[in-house]
């Protein structure tokens, strides 16, 4: 009898100690679970709250940078430069030399009012005088571009000789839309442009030998012969005539120009004055005779109408196909 009680308390004092080690062992267990949620949920705090720094910083960027960028009613309507039929045309296309050309521009708060283009060394570089002085740099790419762009990166303003604002630019190509924003000193904001460098206003002599289609370069003998010709520009509310007359004498090409309006009353290519032939009013078209140096290139010419309040001269082009050439009989 004595030895069963001391038996179950054997038992009962064996249960007890598993029983602690047990809880102990639990409690432990829990300790250490704790404390790595606790870890894991400090350092998802730290991160979030680095994210949330990261995310802020970010933002207040990027507010700055569209604070820098002209946009909605601070801008006006932009123009096509890009005409339809334009080529690029390259530096190797152009003898060396420095020559005026036309620089169209995608905003009329963007005026270049005389360009000089030099072409040296397979490299072409224009100097743009502005209409005014209300830009402080340039950047050739978009506006967002130049917000985030070094300093050094821009092409700052310069003074001519006379006062006029001035800017200095690599050239890619002619006849090419090229991306320039610029910077305004006023609203200290960038506006995005679009510029091109027209091919067209570029006397004949500019061009590499064999690079323009011309009499000469035809065989074309003396005599008369049709052509089709392509108006572009203007309103598009008057046409010419095509196929039209050409005349060939001593290597000389003159083409009769017929416009589908009245009120022509003279044209000018490359500065030279046309009368119309025939009196103004008569009849219910207006032609002229003028000189066509090369082919399959676009023609820069003015025209000048009387049909508005005050003779206004409209500039078009003309492109006469060398393909379509015919002899007349």
């Amino acid at each position: 009898m004595k030895k069963r009680t001391i038996s179950k308390m054997f038992l009962m004092c064996a249960a007890a100690t598993v029983l602690a080690t047990g809880c102990a062992g639990g409690n432990k267990g829990t300790n250490a679970a704790g404390t790595e949620s606790a870890q894991s949920t400090e350092n998802a705090t730290g991160a979030e709250s680095a994210q949330s720094a990261e995310s802020v910083s970010d933002k207040a960027a990027e507010a700055e940078k569209s604070g820098a960028v002209a946009s909605g009613d601070e801008t006006v309507e932009a123009k096509e430069v890009v005409e339809e039929g334009m080529e690029p045309v390259l530096a190797d296309a152009l003898k060396e030399g420095t020559y005026e050309v036309k620089v169209d521009s995608s905003s009329s708060m963007f005026t270049v009012t005389k360009c000089e283009l030099t072409v040296k060394d397979g490299k072409m570089q224009a100097v743009m005088t502005m209409s005014g002085s209300g830009y402080g740099k340039l950047y050739l790419g978009k506006a967002e571009e130049a917000a985030d762009e070094e300093e050094s990166k821009t092409i700052p303003a310069e003074t001519a000789a006379d006062g006029s604002c001035t800017f200095t630019v690599p050239v890619e190509a002619l006849d090419k839309g090229i991306d320039c924003s610029a910077f305004s000193k006023k609203k200290e904001k960038w506006y995005d442009r679009e510029i091109v460098f027209r091919a067209d206003s570029l006397p004949s002599e500019a061009y590499a030998e064999g690079t323009i289609v011309t009499a000469e370069s035809l065989g074309l003998k003396d005599g008369t012969y049709t052509v089709e010709v392509k108006m572009d520009g203007g309103s598009g509310k008057v046409s010419v005539t095509s196929p039209t007359h050409l005349t060939v004498k001593d290597g000389v090409v003159m083409a009769e120009v017929i416009w589908s309006s009245p009120n022509y009353d003279y044209m000018k290519v490359d500065d030279v004055k046309y009368d119309r032939i025939g009196q103004v009013g008569e009849g219910d078209h207006s032609a002229f005779e003028i000189p066509v140096a090369e082919f399959d290139r676009k023609l820069a010419v003015l025209a000048d109408t009387v049909a508005m309040s005050q003779p206004h001269e409209i500039s078009y082009t003309l492109t006469f196909d060398s393909s379509s050439l015919k002899a007349e009989n």
